[in-house]
């Protein structure tokens, strides 16, 4: 059992957001059926890679259904209002107005079923002057400041994940839970709301504080400043961290190791307040010091004396260590068609109601029929929604 057993969703969404909110409800053992378009589905399952079961696709859409309905027709609206009426959360990602239009929007859904929690998640909110603009992760991202910290504005670049994407599926499903349990306590459903804007400026909380208090605007390198964070490349290139926060000792450590005790006197550098002032002054002295070994030498000389610090690591030494290994952080999942699908592991880890891993990423229809059996569709009414192309199924061979 999971600690949502019992709690049936219903995704229609694609790409990132949505996706994201199901699969980690899928993941606390909530029934996800998920709604894809009858052509192609999903524009995730293509993503870079033919054959519509994208490792992109695949990555967010583990331990869910797939029925394949076309939701924008009015014969494939009727069968997700029935679907709906017996679910208890609905998740979409479409533009602001899109699920109005055809006719499931939350005014008609809460209608029919007054407990149901309707999730919407849009680019930049269904307020306001930027309500009806196209909204993507890095305009979220920009837009919010997000990427303001984690690029050289002087040389802007792109980051490397869809951070507001899936920090919008994150607090999608702190809304959802709370609505649920008030679903529960109440009997009625109430309508959740994020966008990847709202999102992405919500989670900045720390700089935000900062920036009110001092009206000073934070730049990428701020924190570095501030925590005592160093990112160095050893002499064999490769690269480690190590973050020296407030605590007197790692700074005296650190100085000891890299062989400059007199640093830890130096009134330039003494204490964290004067390593911020004098920071740029510090920097190249500091890269110079830790260039003289190997990384392994200058991590195990770290660790000795107790100063937090690790490997820069890519993805290839991440799924190689020890500690990650212990954490279970790489699973598979096997598909009757499709064969091993491996994934990163959960984030989280519940004694009572363990996070469960029993369904591999669907293919497009795989569970259609069963789907609609659900909502008491006859074998016959389930042959004609596919003739019609209303609906579409995968089978998968008999065993």
């Amino acid at each position: 059992m999971g600690a949502l057993s019992g709690v049936r969703v219903v995704e229609v969404g694609r790409y990132v957001s949505a996706p994201m909110t199901s699969v980690m409800l899928a993941d606390l053992g909530a029934q996800v059926i998920k709604v894809e378009n009858p052509e192609g589905g999903d524009p995730f399952r293509g993503w870079g890679h033919s054959g519509g079961y994208s490792p992109n696709f695949c990555s967010l859409n583990r331990n869910k259904m797939s029925l394949a309905l076309d939701v924008a027709s009015d014969r494939g609206k009727e069968y997700l209002l029935k679907l709906l009426d017996e679910a208890d959360v609905l998740i979409e990602n479409f533009r602001v107005g899109q699920t109005d239009r055809w006719g499931w929007g939350y005014e008609t859904v809460s209608a029919r079923n007054p407990r149901i929690v309707y999730c919407s998640i849009s680019g930049f909110g269904s307020t306001g002057p930027y309500r009806n603009r196209p909204g993507y992760d890095t305009v979220g991202q920009a837009m919010s400041g997000l990427l303001s910290v984690l690029t050289d504005l002087n040389s802007p670049e792109p980051v490397g994940i869809s951070l507001a994407d899936h920090l919008a599926g994150i607090y999608a499903v702190y809304g959802i839970l709370a609505a649920l349990v008030s679903s529960m306590q109440t009997g009625k459903g109430q309508k959740v709301e994020t966008s990847l804007l709202q999102a992405a400026v919500s989670f900045q909380s720390e700089n935000i504080a900062n920036y009110f208090a001092n009206n000073e605007v934070p730049t990428y390198d701020r924190r570095a400043r501030s925590a005592g964070v160093w990112t160095l490349v050893a002499k064999d290139n490769k690269p480690f961290v190590v973050h020296l926060s407030s605590p007197t000792k790692f700074w005296q450590g650190f100085a000891t190791v890299a062989g400059h005790p007199e640093w830890i006197d130096d009134p330039r550098y003494k204490d964290q307040a004067s390593r911020r002032v004098n920071y740029d002054e510090l920097v190249p002295e500091v890269k110079m010091a830790f260039a003289k070994k190997n990384r392994d030498e200058w991590l195990k000389e770290l660790e000795a004396v107790d100063v937090p610090c690790a490997p820069l690591n890519d993805l290839r030494e991440v799924f190689d260590d020890d500690q990650i290994k212990a954490l279970g952080m790489r699973c598979s999942l096997e598909h009757p068609v499709m064969g091993k699908v491996e994934l990163s592991g959960p984030g989280i880890a519940l004694s009572g109601t363990p996070i469960r891993w029993e369904l591999a990423p669907p293919l497009l229809g795989q569970h259609t029929d069963e789907v609609l059996e659900m909502i008491g569709c006859s074998p016959k009414e389930i042959e004609e929604l596919i003739t019609e192309g209303v609906a579409s199924r995968e089978r998968l061979p008999k065993k």
